[in-house]
């Protein structure tokens, strides 16, 4: 079977063609770094990086949420244990005041400072984010959370609602913390029924009765302090568990990331040494079909006759 010139020719060129295709696709391997130059090459394996850098990107968002929720966790913490501070004092001044051997112009000189501690009760109650949010409005954090007249202590006018972010995969938590919360009230005896008194009205009462040398008002209010002190502590026990939550959130996402990743890397990056040494191959391997072809292409019936 004889086999045409041109057969040769076209072997050689399609050849040839084939390998700077090759050479060219694995030179952009090299110069990108990345196994898959266009999603063509392997549509599987297209597909499971676009999943996995869905994933990636859904952890940077976690993690953006987490330092979000800790930031304002921690201005939350902060906030309540100087609202604890101001309540130690209030209470040493309560039983200070408490002294029956004082006279009614020593507790008037109390309730001057126990005035002021109220104030700046009021002033931590209203206390706000880097972005003028308040902390302990609920979801109305653009309206400061207790408000009231001269004559009225102040009350709760935020919302008991809660925002709940997503921090993982089928985890969340909430984002905010109603004030009423933190700053809790106590259920007062009034004519034979259990009455609701707000947090800074027991306050009031308080330094009301002290100024008015009351003693049982006093020894009341004295018993109401303990159970608004023990709403801020329990607050910041959950603050703080809160805190620990996003700690230990944190490092499951940043796991998760790495484990990804290293998916990722298996899928999508090129092996250098490997890519190289194909390079190499396939350029050796051109030059050699060059050789071939020129040697072929310069044979003809003069070159047997001389």
């Amino acid at each position: 079977m004889s086999i045409s010139t041109s057969y040769y020719f076209n072997q050689a060129v399609t050849q040839m063609g084939d390998l700077q295709t090759s050479i060219s696709k694995t030179q952009m391997q090299l110069s990108t770094g990345q196994q898959l130059t266009k999603p063509s090459d392997d549509a599987v394996k297209t597909t499971a990086i676009g999943r996995l850098n869905s994933s990636i990107a859904r952890q940077d968002s976690y993690t953006s949420t987490l330092n979000t929720v800790g930031d304002r966790l921690q201005s939350q913490e902060t906030t309540i244990k100087s609202a604890n501070d101001s309540m130690t004092r209030m209470k040493e001044l309560a039983i200070q005041a408490a002294n029956g051997t004082l006279s009614a112009a020593d507790r008037s000189n109390i309730a001057v400072e126990m005035s002021s501690l109220r104030d700046g009760l009021i002033s931590i109650a209203s206390t706000q984010d880097i972005n003028g949010n308040y902390l302990f409005s609920g979801t109305k954090t653009g309206q400061q959370p207790f408000a009231g007249s001269n004559s009225n202590a102040p009350e709760y006018v935020g919302d008991q609602s809660t925002i709940k972010v997503f921090i993982g995969d089928q985890r969340e938590m909430k984002a905010n913390r109603p004030g009423n919360e933190v700053f809790t009230g106590v259920l007062r005896q009034s004519n034979g029924q259990d009455v609701k008194v707000g947090f800074f009205r027991v306050i009031d009462d308080l330094v009301a009765s002290v100024r008015n040398s009351d003693q049982s008002g006093i020894q009341r209010g004295l018993g109401e302090l303990d159970q608004t002190s023990a709403g801020l502590t329990h607050a910041e026990s959950q603050i703080g568990a809160d805190l620990n939550l996003v700690d230990n959130q944190k490092s499951l996402v940043a796991e998760t990331k790495l484990q990804l990743q290293t998916t990722l890397s298996s899928l999508a990056d090129s092996d250098y040494t490997k890519t190289a040494t194909d390079l190499q191959k396939e350029m050796l391997g051109l030059q050699a079909i060059q050789s071939s072809f020129a040697k072929t292409a310069d044979l003809n019936l003069f070159n047997y006759l001389k």
